[in-house]
């Protein structure tokens, strides 16, 4: 009996409860979606959202029916004229037609990651330095505590400013947006890991650190052994707190920039102003919601995998 009210109880919190929450949150939406009266109608409900996440998925089907048609006639096109003179170059030119909200969102998705680890790459060291180190931590602190709390928002028009002006290429790499989009959220990304793996480097065990001077450990084993072992959890805090910033920053970046990507496909349906334009915009903030969180699921997963304290992971 005991087992089967265990079973009941673990499915109440795991599947019952969260779809009660949906269905009530669901319910009051359609209802405050029914008395709110805008420029551009009434305000969309779950069903007009719904609807457009299928208008949505059309319109990208349809653009890639018309990329794979573009690509299908110059194939044509350059299987001809080889064969009049197979001494021909063949060219392909790419596809402009306009991205989809799918496009956008592997545009947004991509960038936000490749922000995130080049935050990470310079956070994490310098957290782990500055928690060994309290002169080092007493001199960069400071300035961490100064540039923490500054917003992207002020922060994209000095990194836009200066990839212009040191970014110039006849044929770049990548996009000097995308390059924009990136360097914002790294900067917006990086206090939360830096602050959270110095403590946890600075709160190491006095008898963890006495084991380490007892063998006489090198400083890299030491923190490979010791430190990072140790400090896993709150590296792992820091990445989370740091992936969430930088997804909010990026939407922010993208719809102030219109840099490509879903903050960018917010701003236009906005500018639009047609009739389906909330429930497009309604539907786009949905999935930034779903998207991070997922993000954040993702990290809790990884720091589960690396972690040996697994109670640390359970939030």
């Amino acid at each position: 009996m005991s087992n089967l009210q265990g079973l009941f109880k673990s499915a109440c919190q795991i599947v019952i409860l969260p779809l009660l929450g949906i269905m009530i949150f669901l319910l009051l939406w359609s209802i405050a979606a029914k008395n709110i009266h805008t420029s551009l109608g009434d305000f969309p409900g779950p069903t007009a959202v719904y609807q457009q996440f299928h208008s949505l998925y059309d319109e990208h089907t349809a653009e890639r029916i018309k990329a794979d048609k573009f690509y299908d006639r110059q194939h044509i096109r350059n299987d001809k004229r080889l064969a009049a003179d197979p001494s021909y170059q063949v060219k392909i030119r790419n596809y402009t037609g306009k991205e989809t909200f799918l496009d956008q969102i592997v545009t947004s998705l991509i960038t936000v990651t490749s922000g995130f680890l080049l935050a990470a790459i310079i956070a994490i060291p310098l957290g782990i330095a500055m928690g060994l180190s309290k002169n080092l931590n007493s001199a960069v602190n400071p300035i961490i505590q100064i540039f923490k709390p500054v917003s992207p928002l002020a922060w994209l028009p000095l990194v836009t400013m200066v990839v212009s002006a040191l970014y110039v290429s006849d044929d770049p790499l990548v996009s000097k947006s995308f390059v924009n989009s990136l360097l914002t959220v790294t900067l917006c990304s990086l206090w939360p890991m830096v602050i959270n793996t110095s403590i946890g480097v600075s709160s190491l065990d006095q008898d963890l650190k006495n084991v380490s001077r007892v063998l006489r450990l090198p400083l890299f084993t030491h923190i490979r052994k010791i430190v990072l072992p140790a400090s896993v959890p709150m590296i792992f805090t820091g990445m989370r707190l740091s992936f969430g910033v930088a997804w909010m920053v990026l939407i922010a970046a993208e719809m102030l920039a219109q840099n490509p990507g879903l903050g960018k496909f917010v701003w236009d349906e906005f500018q639009n102003g047609s009739s389906d334009s909330l429930a497009r915009i309604m539907a786009a903030v949905i999935v930034i919601g779903f998207i991070g969180f997922v993000l954040d699921r993702g990290m809790l997963q990884l720091q589960r995998m690396a972690s040996w304290d697994k109670s640390s992971t359970t939030v």
